[in-house]
């Protein structure tokens, strides 16, 4: 009777703990989308090529939390649509555009817009805010700002 008490005490321990560890935390999500939303990323990276671009030429996001829209600039064009967030993934809608010519900025513009199409996963720590494809490689890599009320 005792082997049989100390068995399944230590099955329980096991399952306790491994269930545990591998449920992402609520709160660590929580804070995540703290950190992601109501305040304006502005580009730094497409994949591993940093961009340092005119400040009234550069893409940026924002993540709106009230409505779950984002909006922002490839660089050129105004963007938004909408994003849905399941833990570390986010899902963005295709983005609508506007449909204004920049030829000194076009190019930028195709490569931002062909990265965020393939955005699946975000990491956001402090300042930076990484947005990933399905395999978890950086796609875009941004900063933040403080967002004008």
């Amino acid at each position: 009777m005792l082997k049989k008490l100390i068995a399944t005490v230590l099955i329980s321990s096991t399952l306790a703990v491994v269930g545990c560890t591998s449920m992402p935390s609520t709160i660590q999500q929580e804070q995540n989308l703290a950190l992601l939303q109501n305040k304006t990323w502005v580009m730094t990276h497409i994949g591993a090529v940093e961009y340092k671009t005119d400040p009234n030429h550069v893409p940026s996001l924002q993540f709106n939390s009230n409505d779950m829209r984002v909006s922002g600039t490839d660089g050129c064009n105004r963007l938004m649509g909408s994003y849905v967030i399941k833990g570390n993934q986010i899902n963005l809608s295709p983005m609508a555009a506007t449909k204004m010519m920049c030829m000194e900025t076009m190019e930028l513009s195709n490569k931002y817009n062909e990265a965020l199409s393939k955005v699946a996963g975000y990491q956001v720590y402090g300042q930076t805010l990484k947005l990933l494809d399905r395999h978890g490689n950086v796609v875009l890599k941004y900063k933040s700002t403080v967002q004008p009320r």
